[in-house]
């Protein structure tokens, strides 16, 4: 138990995750993203709302706007938020067949209103990618009834066109003094999130049309 789990977890997650993958022979440009003010809208200098994403990947593109478009069309995000797990007293909130439980994996986030950036393809691809890793994944569908708030993820998406996954690690008690959640779901995180660093753009070449020659990934 602790504060601030949402969303120091997945910060931690990905800076171990980035540390610890190995660039060498690879095409692809592996960048984590760390934004401010989430909670407040993400609409300012240092929020998702910025246009830093998109002027980050103009410099690495060398402001060719040719190179630039064809790297944001082989580019993926994750966007790694927080999850509720579903809680022992108010199990109904949750659908019965998308109930993430602590120290069960990191979640994948859907939303038919499009609060989360989760897409058919891109869902599929990501449970290929636990698979061959063997790391717990698991998935949570708010129910239709049931308000959600939302994640950078579709800000981010709508932005800049880049396909995204919403996930994060489930806890209980978000936003409160005493945040709970489990001690094996940030290292589940680092191992999902550093086998997206090295292994996505192959998964991704083998289900898409055309053979990628210079991807990015993002976290």
């Amino acid at each position: 138990m602790a504060p601030r789990q949402d969303n120091l977890v997945n910060a931690w997650a990905g800076t171990e995750a980035l540390a610890k993958h190995s660039p060498a022979g690879s095409s692809t440009a592996a960048i984590l993203c760390l934004y401010d003010h989430e909670e407040v809208g993400s609409q300012s200098a240092h929020g998702a709302g910025t246009q830093l994403t998109n002027l980050v990947l103009e410099r690495i593109c060398g402001n060719n706007t040719g190179l630039l478009a064809k790297c944001i069309s082989k580019s993926f995000l994750l966007s790694a938020d927080q999850v509720h797990a579903v809680h022992p007293n108010y199990v109904s909130k949750h659908e019965s067949n998308f109930q993430p439980a602590i120290n069960g994996g990191v979640t994948m986030k859907h939303n038919s209103n499009q609060r989360y950036a989760t897409t058919a393809m891109g869902a599929a691809q990501l449970r290929e990618l636990a698979r061959r890793n063997e790391i717990p994944l698991q998935e949570v569908m708010v129910r239709n009834d049931s308000p959600c708030g939302s994640t950078i993820g579709p800000i981010i998406s709508a932005k800049t066109a880049l396909r995204t996954v919403d996930l994060g690690c489930p806890q209980l008690s978000m936003h409160s003094i005493r945040e709970m959640g489990g001690a094996k779901d940030p290292y589940h995180a680092v191992s999902l999130y550093k086998a997206f660093y090295e292994q996505f753009a192959a998964i991704d070449a083998e289900t898409c049309d055309e053979n990628c020659d210079g991807a990015s990934t993002f976290i």
